[in-house]
């Protein structure tokens, strides 16, 4: 089974070194790339380029992010334009952490790259070369690259139904699904399980009722995933079999959910892990609730 994916959603999961691929569509402004990994215990570089082309050799790259551990332990920033190098920016703190999961959200807007690291705002480098000039992105280095995410590249034809993507949202996070859960609708949530996590939930409500036609609720320490429905106050029975649990202290995650009218259809990082069949008539549904142990990077409704 083959995951669905949002509107202007385009992931790649667990890619070999070095990765280079196409841009969907052209880079603008409001466009996003999301990159999951992990960095090596002799860690030593790791780059990022935003490149005019495939070959890193040959290419000249518009935005190239490059940390550098050891005596110097600095992150680099750097244009290269008809084959030179530019002037070198460079910020001298490390927010990357030998053997440690990291995320990188790289933000194009009308004036600069906007880099946040796990979460927080790392740095801006402003253009030196017109955005939609970039064709490739290009990782390599002292990484496992666990997925690469481009975030609002391309639309689609539901694209007008869904409302803006949302970074980094608080928890409890609620969200009105505009229009209800239609069938051609994928909500993406994005995010991270701290390590002294026990449990999170994602409820999909019909707001009028109060009914809950898909309760979502991972357990870390069972190490179960239980789906289940709530009806006129009363909850229903539990689901628990799953084909692939993705949820674990420390560990991020990347979770598409879709509706069909008989069931729900969920994958978690690329893989399909369950379906739910429907209990409550899903176009009732109009609300998205998140809470519990959990940290968001990403709610696409």
């Amino acid at each position: 089974m083959t995951s669905v994916h949002g509107a202007g959603y385009h992931p790649t999961y667990n890619p070999t070194l070095p990765f280079c691929e196409p841009i969907p569509c052209a880079l603008k402004d409001g466009t996003s790339v999301y990159i999951q990994g992990v960095a090596f215990k002799n860690l030593q570089s790791f780059v990022v380029n935003f490149s005019l082309g495939p070959d890193p050799v040959v290419h000249d790259i518009a935005f190239h992010f490059n940390p550098r551990f050891g005596d110097l332990n600095k992150v680099v920033f750097n244009s290269r334009l008809s084959g030179k190098w530019g002037h070198e920016e460079e910020l001298r703190r490390m927010p990357f952490k030998n053997g440690e999961h990291f995320e990188i959200l790289v933000m194009i807007t009308q004036q600069h790259y906007k880099v946040l690291v796990n979460g927080n705002l790392f740095c801006e480098y402003g253009h030196r070369i017109p955005i939609q000039n970039v064709t490739h992105l290009y990782v390599d280095g002292n990484m496992t690259l666990q997925s690469v995410n481009f975030l609002g590249s391309c639309p689609t034809y539901c694209e007008t139904m869904e409302a803006p993507p949302v970074f980094y949202p608080p928890v409890p996070y609620m969200r009105r699904l505009q229009g209800g859960l239609m069938t051609c609708r994928t909500i993406i949530i994005m995010g991270f399980i701290p390590l002294s996590a026990s449990r999170f939930f994602i409820n999909f409500i019909v707001g009028t009722t109060g009914d809950i036609a898909l309760h979502i609720n991972p357990r870390m320490d069972e190490k179960a995933v239980v789906r289940k429905s709530l009806q006129k106050g009363t909850w229903e029975s539990e689901e628990k079999c799953i084909s692939y649990n993705p949820f674990a202290p420390g560990q991020y995650f990347d979770l598409s959910i879709s509706a069909s009218p008989c069931n729900f259809t969920v994958f978690a990082n690329g893989q399909h892990i369950f379906d739910y069949k429907h209990r409550v008539l899903v176009t009732m549904v109009d609300i998205l609730e998140i809470g519990g142990n959990v940290t968001l990077s990403y709610v696409q409704v």
